[in-house]
């Protein structure tokens, strides 16, 4: 018979991985819930509501031209036009072109 003891020390071996994996995860969960099971339903800790944050606001922050031009705009709708921007300053410019992707391959 498992008892509630040995459940926490495996629980807690599981949390003190230093990196953890997929199987660890499963065996985590299954921990869990076959400790929440074997409790009483009167010592059960109530159910949590999950509370699930705001999506990151698309905001760029800039004094610039450019930026007060995309503040507030849907990032896709901003991004297809800088693509098209890209390609043209690729035909036009590919030593500026090169100059940019690699800046944006550092970040």
């Amino acid at each position: 018979m498992i008892k509630e003891n040995d459940l926490i020390e495996a629980i807690a071996e599981c949390q003190g991985e230093r990196n953890p994996n997929a199987n660890t995860c499963i065996k985590l969960a299954a921990y869990y819930t076959i400790l929440r099971e074997m409790r009483p339903e009167a010592e059960r800790m109530p159910e949590q509501e999950y509370s699930y944050d705001e999506p990151p606001i698309n905001e760029y922050e800039s004094g610039s031209d450019f930026g007060q031009a995309i503040k507030g705009k849907d990032l896709h709708e901003v991004m297809a036009v800088i693509d098209e921007i890209m390609e043209t300053l690729k035909v036009f410019n590919p030593r500026l072109y090169d100059a940019a992707m690699r800046k944006l391959a550092t970040l």
